[in-house]
């Protein structure tokens, strides 16, 4: 007899004492039930022997349930201590005939693991029964077998609790090593019955407690495995399992990330040895953070037709950010990777379409509800690092189309941070980093990407911001039109030029004034947007005029009166109207949201003078 299963044993006797089945009813149940399976599988009486195994499952749902809806009862407990004590020393017994042990090995794997949360002990006894399911049954059979046990729990909400699944991972993870034929294929199969359990119960709210921290310490304890096997392997083999690991460890990055309720530190060591896999994996935080290393892994590991394949893997891109992120947090982690994060960023600050590659991935951090707002800080403290301002000259002639739909992505997730974030300074360096984004983009598409997200937006605040950044590149480009910059070309400035000083401007002004939908913007909700939008109508009036220029038409008769009794006629009907009504009840004056429309009475009353003004001096 191993040393192991004699500590076990030993374990099971100061538990509970050899005592007569006369005082014990329960335990004489179940012996009669274990006797009775065994002499029914021993007479070949296979539909009393599936009756008998049915009645014995039953039984320990009932010794289970009990104990999982009182866990305070000690009366529950003991009974749960007893009753894995005598299945132990039943399926220890030397003349236990195989036939019955791979008969119980079909049921009792899952049944036990439902009192593996009831307390240390149990979850040894519980381990070590599984354990000797692995060591005399088939591999095949029992892959099959933990893996209907970890995707039961889909269908059992009751038992989707960390202690359920640990020894089944456990267990897995030794089953992965008695693997002798097809390796890649069988651990493939598993892989995403793995990952979705993993993912159940990951997202309920047990994240910080110890059985959620050793939850994911057996899910590495499966990567280990896996890594294992590799080493077994050669060519195109070896290449598609670290592939699949890869992809496997990225994938329980992000829901180790996902699990987070409390201190971010607690959970450095179980990142560090998740980072541990990927020098192994040929993996690297500049392949991360660009996206390219998983889309490499991707490539490797799906074959044809094998698209529903990546349905497990749906949070690999956020893994990917989130290694390094979290290699930002800590220097551990970073080593662990056998990284040089500051090498990192030196490359993405000298190469512009890697960096837009970076913010397109880190979308999927900032963006995310399931994550905690402080690997949100440092997310956005890790861009604010890669586009501090020192970055390569920017290439306005780059083709950078196919790059904008993930940069459009990205800065919608900032948004995201400013609106959102419970802090006031992460909200602020959101803010620093939605600025320094835009300036990393060439000018043409950088006005249709404010555009975009002006459509797009559904907080007045946001749009109010964005239409200042707008009135900011105008500013920039006046001074690129207006300035002696003799060494730059007409061309040149007509290119840097174009998309902002241009009659798309006038559009813009025309989202928020007068929007799609029709009619004037609701007041006083828009009203941040809407001071934005005139005053940057104002801006641009102002600047043509004394400029003598019509780059927008904003000068040209038809806009002028568009303008006029499309947008500002409409706009201050509204404003006296809402003003009007609000004036007739003196005493709320002082408190109503309505005074915040004081601005924009102002600064619409100043467009409509200026608009007259130019009518007059066109007739």
């Amino acid at each position: 007899m191993s040393t192991e299963r004699l500590d076990v044993l030993r374990l099971c006797e100061s538990i509970v004492p050899e005592q007569s089945p006369a005082h014990q009813p329960m335990l004489f149940r179940l012996q009669q039930t274990l006797v009775a399976y065994s002499g029914a599988i021993g007479g070949e009486d296979f539909r009393q022997s599936e009756t008998i195994l049915s009645e014995l499952v039953d039984f320990l749902h009932s010794i289970s349930d009990a104990v999982i809806s009182d866990p305070c009862n000690g009366e529950s407990k003991n009974n749960a201590h007893e009753v894995l004590v005598e299945i132990y020393r039943h399926l220890c017994s030397p003349s236990l005939d195989q036939n019955i042990l791979d008969g119980l090995s079909f049921e009792l794997p899952k049944a036990v693991a439902k009192f593996a949360g009831v307390d240390c002990s149990c979850m040894k006894i519980v381990d070590s029964i599984i354990d000797r399911f692995i060591e005399y049954c088939s591999p095949r059979d029992m892959l099959s077998i933990l893996c209907e046990a970890l995707d039961s729990p889909n269908k059992t909400l009751e038992v989707r609790v960390p202690s359920y699944f640990t020894p089944i991972l456990k267990g897995l993870s030794k089953v992965f090593l008695s693997i002798q034929r097809r390796p890649f294929e069988q651990v493939k199969v598993a892989v995403p019955v793995i990952l979705n359990g993993l993912r159940a119960v990951s997202s309920e709210s047990f994240g910080g407690d110890a059985d959620t921290e050793d939850l994911f310490d057996r899910a590495i304890g499966i990567a280990n495995s896996i890594q294992a096997i590799c080493l077994k392997l050669e060519g195109k083999l070896n290449e598609k399992l670290r592939a699949l690991l890869g992809l496997y460890v990225l994938q329980i990055m992000a829901l180790l990330s996902f699990s987070i309720r409390d201190e971010v530190s607690i959970w450095l060591p179980l990142v560090s040895q998740l980072s541990h896999f990927f020098p192994y994996c040929s993996l690297s935080y500049l392949g991360f953070i660009t996206g390219s290393d998983v889309d490499k892994l991707i490539s490797i590991v799906l074959g044809e037709d094998e698209d529903d394949y990546m349905s497990c893997f749906s949070h690999v891109k956020h893994g990917a950010a989130l290694a390094v992120v979290w290699g930002h947090i800590a220097g551990e982690v970073a080593e662990a990777a056998e990284e040089n994060l500051a090498l990192v960023k030196d490359e993405l600050r000298c190469n512009q379409t890697k960096r837009w590659e970076a913010v397109g991935m880190l979308k999927h951090v900032l963006a995310s509800f399931n994550l905690p707002w402080e690997l949100k800080k440092h997310a956005i403290n890790f861009l604010l690092g890669i586009v501090d301002g020192n970055i390569s000259q920017i290439d306005n002639h780059t083709d950078c189309s196919s790059y904008m739909p993930s940069i459009f992505a990205g800065l919608e997730a900032v948004e995201m941070v400013i609106m959102y974030s419970p802090e006031a300074e992460l909200r602020k360096n959101a803010f620093v980093a939605l600025k320094r984004v835009l300036a990393d983009i060439p000018s043409c598409p950088k006005f249709d990407i404010l555009k975009a997200l002006i459509t797009n937006s559904d907080s007045s605040s946001m749009i109010a911001i964005l239409v200042d950044c707008v009135k900011e590149e105008l500013r920039s480009c006046q001074r690129i039109l207006m300035g002696d910059n003799d060494h730059l070309l007409e061309e040149n400035k007509a290119f840097q030029t174009r998309g902002f000083w241009s009659t798309d401007v006038l559009e813009l002004v025309e989202l928020v004034l007068r929007p799609p939908k029709g009619g004037p913007p609701s007041l006083p909700q828009q009203s941040d947007g809407v001071l934005s939008a005139l005053n940057l109508y104002r801006f641009v009036l102002i600047t043509e005029s004394s400029g003598r220029t019509n780059y927008t038409g904003v000068l040209s008769k038809n806009n002028l009166h568009k303008a006029y009794n499309e947008w500002l006629l409409p706009l201050r009907t509204l404003v006296t109207g809402i003003v009007a009504e609000n004036r007739q009840d003196f005493d709320q004056i002082a408190s109503d949201p309505v005074c915040g429309l004081n601005p924009v009475e102002i600064v619409l009353y100043r467009c409509i003078e200026l608009v007259e003004e130019k009518l007059k001096c066109s007739t």
